[in-house]
């Protein structure tokens, strides 16, 4: 019998197993790559937009606390509406006060209270100067008055 000459090994790079695979691990990485970079930038605008969004609502309270009083013992405002009336008639006085512990309107015999914007009834029988004082936790405290003009 005739010795056969072993036949020659194919070579690894005529396989074409090896080239799809290589192909398709190639994809799977450029895909995720793309999927992971694209997650990532979105996470970023998002923080981006968060912060922002929270620099702007910082602003927004730190204008609306100044618009408030900020932090010191303040009478915003005191008026009379109207400020003359006749006798018998009935009057508001307003007020709005800010970082007050209690309020005080002299005289008057309605109960008043720390608010931003509260109006009380009076009913005058003459032309009477009203005197609101306000007083903190400190016991700081401010004073301001108001004539009513009855004719």
């Amino acid at each position: 019998m005739l010795a056969q000459p072993d036949p020659l090994p194919k070579s690894l790079f005529k396989n074409p197993k090896l080239y799809t695979s290589a192909a398709l691990v190639l994809v799977i990485l450029v895909v995720g790559w793309t999927l992971v970079s694209r997650w990532l930038e979105n996470r970023a605008i998002e923080n981006r937009s968060r912060e922002e969004r929270s620099e702007k609502q910082r602003e927004q309270d730190r204008i609306t606390l100044e618009q408030l009083g900020g932090k010191e013992l303040a009478i915003q405002n005191f008026y009379a509406m109207p400020g003359e009336i006749r006798r018998g008639q009935t009057v508001q006085l307003c007020y709005g006060v800010a970082n007050a512990k209690t309020v005080k309107l002299e005289p008057q015999c309605n109960p008043v209270w720390p608010s931003y914007s509260r109006c009380v009834d009076v009913t005058p029988t003459k032309t009477t100067t009203y005197t609101l004082t306000i007083a903190d936790a400190g016991g700081n405290t401010k004073t301001q008055t108001l004539e009513v003009k009855v004719r």
